[in-house]
Formats: structure tokens, sequence, C-alpha cells
């Protein structure tokens, strides 16, 4: 997968679809090169310097997988192992998604009961209001058995992870970097202790740094990963906007707080959208999610 991703004449999302077609990474690295042909490294996810190429930028099959293999040992060697949609271990409602990446990155250890996951995110600049909000919200999804889904950021993501943690639960960090990197740098030790008793998940290349265009693409992920989004707060130009529009498209519930609905004229355009709810309570959203994942579901 890595030499394959290495190759890049596609958006990375193509090759989840393609890989799964084919049942065979071998086969569509094969197919990519061709014989003798010349390769451009797409840049999608910080590919970094070109790796695995020959005379005139010409691919080289061989020196791709040594040089794949020399990498998998080195991230492995630090925590991190790779996950693609072939393997078993693939974060199943990911799985699910449309725009679902062909390989994760995974420092830590998902379990089979985080496919149980709820993302609770919204603003970094979070009011006191909205941190206790989150933390109560964890804490309930914790106490029903759901793992806290979010997105290691300032402010909300930080209170829902931490009250997760407080109450011996698990939690999920999807993150806009690397797994090698820490952001915001403050996070550091938080991000080593849910790597450390959970899991650190990440689409991107181990040494991959934040970007604009990062951090859409994480939200992507995390409201593929989570069964539902609870957004607690967040401006018209947050991330967890964002990550809401992206959990409705893959058919996701979404939840927002009724408090979140009275003062964003987003949210109230949300709120008459198919599959948003409107919350006033943490049990308001285990009530849904249960019925929505209930046998004959459509997830999970």
């Amino acid at each position: 997968m890595v030499a394959l991703l290495r190759t890049g004449r596609r958006p990375w999302v193509e090759y989840a679809e393609l890989i799964e077609e084919r049942g065979s990474v071998a086969d569509v690295l094969e197919e990519e090169l061709g014989p003798g042909e010349q390769t451009t490294l797409f840049p999608e996810h910080g590919t970094g310097p070109k790796t695995g190429t020959g005379p005139e930028g010409k691919a080289d099959p061989d020196r791709l997988l040594r040089q794949a293999r020399a990498d998998l040992e080195h991230w492995s060697a630090q925590g991190m192992h790779l996950v693609t949609v072939l393997d078993r271990a693939y974060p199943p409602n990911l799985r699910a998604v449309h725009d679902r990446p062909p390989m994760v990155f995974i420092a830590g250890h998902l379990t089979h009961a985080d496919a149980r996951g709820v993302a609770v995110v919204g603003a970094r600049q979070a009011t006191r209001a909205g941190t206790d909000r989150a933390r109560e919200i964890a804490n309930h999804l914790v106490d029903h058995g759901y793992t806290v889904v979010s997105g290691l950021a300032a402010g909300i993501d930080t209170a829902a992870h931490t009250a997760a943690l407080s109450k011996q639960g698990r939690t999920v960090a999807v993150i806009g970097t690397g797994l090698a990197r820490q952001y915001p740098p403050e996070n550091r030790t938080l991000q080593r202790q849910i790597a450390s008793e959970c899991a650190v998940v990440s689409q991107f290349w181990p040494d991959s740094p934040p970007s604009r265009r990062s951090f859409p693409m994480r939200n992507a992920v995390m409201s593929g990963i989570a069964l539902a989004t609870v957004v607690v707060e967040a401006s018209d130009t947050s991330g967890a906007r964002t990550q809401a529009r992206l959990a409705l498209a893959q058919g996701r519930p979404v939840f927002l707080l009724a408090s979140l609905v009275e003062r964003q004229q987003w949210a109230r355009e949300y709120a008459a959208r198919p599959g948003t709810h409107v919350v006033r309570e943490p049990r308001d959203i285990t009530t849904v999610v249960e019925r929505l994942i209930s046998p004959g579901s459509l997830v999970v």
C-alpha cells in the first residue's frame, strides 16, 4: 500500500475503491506503474520527497517496495501500525462510507467496542459552559458503553477526551497531522496518553505537518469512524460545522445542542435537514443512536 500511494497518480480516496474492487494492492500497483512508465507523486497526504524512482523519474518497483518495507519497520518501531481497507482491523464504520481513505495509521489499539463510537466536537475557543457540556456528554456516553471520538483540538475536543479518560472509558483521537506530530503542542501529553490507553488515528504519513487542507480531511475520517457526530459549540467557520456537513453526506446522524441552535444561524439551517437532531440532554443522543443501531439498522 505504501509503495502504491507513493506512485500517486490518483486522489487517495479513489484507491480505496479500486483496491477493494480488485482485492489486491499488488495488482493495482502493477497497473499504475506500467512498463517503463513515468510517475508523479501525488501530494494529497503529505508524501514528502520522491522515493523509489530511478533515472529520469521513472518508477522502480523494487526500490519502491524496499523503501516501503523499511518505512513500515521504522514506523512499527515507533509504535505506529498501518491498516488498509483490505485488513480486518480497518475501522468497520469507516469502511462503510464513500470517502474512506485506503489506509490509516494507528498508535495504540482500536477494539471491537470502538465501533460503538460517537464523535463529540466543537469550538477550539470554547466557553466554560461548552466544555462543561462536552464533559457531561462524554461521561454519559462512557456510562452507556460508547467510545468517545474526537479530534484532539483545544477546547471541546480536549474536554471530551479527558472526561472519557477520567471515567476509564474508551476514547479515540482522529488527528489532522501524522502520528509523529503533536498538534496543538499543548496536547502532546494527552495524545501520548490516548495512544497508550486507547488509540490515535491518522490518515496522513507519520511526519505530515498540520495544514489548512488536512483538518477537513480529518473531519471526514472522524465522522466516518463514528456512528454519529455531536456538535457542542461551533461558529459558522468552525471545523465542527464542516464535520456536521460531512457526516450528513455519509448518512450519519448529527446532533446539535439546543443552545447551539439558539445562537448560530448555520445550526438553525442544519436543524431542518434530514438526519439532524436537536438535543437538550445527553440521554437524547443515546436514545436516538440506540434506535439507529438496533438489529436491521444500516450501521453496525
